[in-house]
């Protein structure tokens, strides 16, 4: 699993965005940004971390996870769901209206069936 550090510097690495570019677009020292990166520091506010989240296009929610400010298990149905919505969408493309709705009708069958309904 993530720690919060790990989480936060590959993701501004992947961004190619150094400590003081970071510092520099969202005021927070780049000590700061190190110190987090390290897992130095376990509690850092929400605040900072919704600037991190938004520079850095990571989840605030993933970060608040990563800091155990939230379930992780929650978190992680959540992005089960999206990525399963994500899916959908993707191989929906092409499909006439009519045949999109049929895979809706089709999708609440089987969550019927599964409620017993």
């Amino acid at each position: 699993m993530s720690t919060l550090g790990s989480t936060l510097k590959e993701s501004r690495k992947n961004i190619g965005l150094t400590l003081r570019q970071v510092e520099e677009a969202t005021g927070i020292s780049n000590a700061y940004l190190s110190q987090l990166e390290n897992d130095k520091i376990k509690n850092p506010s929400v605040n900072i971390l919704s600037k991190l989240s938004s520079i850095y296009k990571v989840a605030l929610k993933t970060l608040l996870s990563n800091a155990n400010m939230i379930d992780k298990k929650e978190v992680q149905k959540e992005e089960a769901n999206l990525s399963f919505a994500q899916n959908i969408a993707f191989r929906a493309e092409g499909l006439t209206e009519d045949e999109r709705n049929d895979v809706l009708r089709y999708l609440e069958f089987v969550k019927s069936r599964k409620n017993g309904l």
